[in-house]
């Protein structure tokens, strides 16, 4: 048997090309295929669902599914009889009581990598546990893990412990939060590579197979850009809500706007708590009154009125902020800084985001709250 590189992508993509009779649309857009395309070797199972369990255009769609597979993706996998139909009105509903004792989960994504988000992820999770909070953190950047070296646990190895008879991986615990990642259990010099479906098994493990315990927020330092680990992660999940991290730039802010789209999308639909503006100006250390605007001034400000989303915060660059990642300590934890307070206020905001997302209350800018 041939070996073939398949993933959930590729079959969609191949997908695309079979329309719906009399519709002018690909089933992929109609939301005809299920998301959840199963994997094995070469072979390849997946679920079609339609409105009317007597839709007239089953066989032929099934048959042309097949087809575009084998032509579009690789004549070598194995489909023919494993495409499953089912009648949306007895789809079963997605799973909500995945982690029952965490109140909140929230997503901290962005469009594009370099911006800073894990940096925003866990110096959020700081301030939040400085006031209080339980707080766990999940590094669910399979292929590059950050975490460990943000805390200085690059050494540290979670531990099996038993809960109620059931075997449960106990998170390394530093400054009041509860953290996971891959990082802990592969050398820090190892590179994974690991297919899709691999690192989606991975990291499903170290959310349901984790003792997480009560929990005021649940961050998930997301992987940048999209792919199918946002969409384990959302169908794992009962997502609270997104922050969406960026930088001043056009080309982050450009980036920005998938990232949000792609939670807004109907079939992901997790709202929107805000954007974080990080790197919004160099202060030097001498010169803390100072302002210089080096990737542009208050571009994700523009883009959150455009979108109709909240400003959460404004991360100035500092290079206590680069040393406290390297040296395991987050800024945050120094509240008297310059970044200890915007972090701070950060956590401020989000915790008003959070109350109205909660109360189901409209979204506003909380921009002037930030500048005061």
């Amino acid at each position: 048997m041939t070996k073939i590189n398949i993933y959930p992508k590729l079959i969609l993509d191949a997908l695309r090309n079979v329309r719906y009779p009399g519709t002018g649309k690909d089933i992929v857009e109609m939301g005809i295929v299920s998301d959840d395309i199963h994997i094995a070797g070469n072979k390849v199972s997946l679920t079609l669902l339609f409105e009317k369990p007597n839709d007239p255009f089953i066989k032929s769609l099934v048959k042309a599914c097949e087809t575009a597979i084998l032509t579009y993706a690789d004549p070598n996998i194995e489909i023919k009889g494993n495409i499953e139909v089912k009648s949306k009105q007895v789809q079963q509903p997605k799973s909500t009581n995945v982690l029952p004792n965490v109140k909140n989960i929230i997503a901290v994504s962005s469009g594009k990598g370099g911006v800073g988000k894990s940096t925003i992820a866990v110096n959020l999770a700081v301030s939040l546990a400085q006031k209080g909070y339980k707080v766990g953190l999940l590094d669910a950047d399979i292929f590059g893990p950050s975490l460990p070296k943000m805390f200085n646990e690059e050494e540290a190895r979670p531990i099996l412990h038993n809960v109620d008879g059931k075997e449960l991986i106990a998170p390394v615990e530093k400054y009041g939060i509860k953290m996971l990642s891959i990082g802990f259990f592969v050398n820090k010099e190892e590179a994974l590579v690991w297919r899709g479906a691999m690192a989606s098994n991975a990291l499903k493990q170290l959310i349901v197979d984790a003792d997480w315990g009560e929990l005021d927020f649940f961050l998930i330092d997301f992987p940048p850009g999209t792919s199918d680990i946002h969409l384990t992660l959302v169908q794992t999940l009962a997502i609270t809500g997104a922050v969406v991290v960026s930088t001043p730039q056009q080309v982050a802010l450009a980036d920005a706007i998938k990232g949000v789209n792609m939670f807004t999308n109907n079939k992901v639909n997790v709202p929107i708590l805000g954007l974080v503006e990080n790197m919004s100006w160099f202060t030097p250390a001498e010169l803390p009154q100072n302002k210089y605007y080096i990737f542009g001034k208050g571009g994700a400000q523009k883009l959150a009125e455009e979108m109709n989303v909240s400003l959460l915060g404004q991360i100035p660059i500092v290079q206590s902020i680069c040393e406290g990642g390297d040296l395991g300590k987050p800024v945050a934890l120094s509240t008297d800084s310059i970044t200890g307070m915007a972090f701070s206020t950060l956590a401020d905001n989000f915790l008003t985001a959070i109350e109205r997302r909660n109360s189901e209350l409209p979204p506003t800018s909380m921009v002037e709250v930030h500048n005061k």
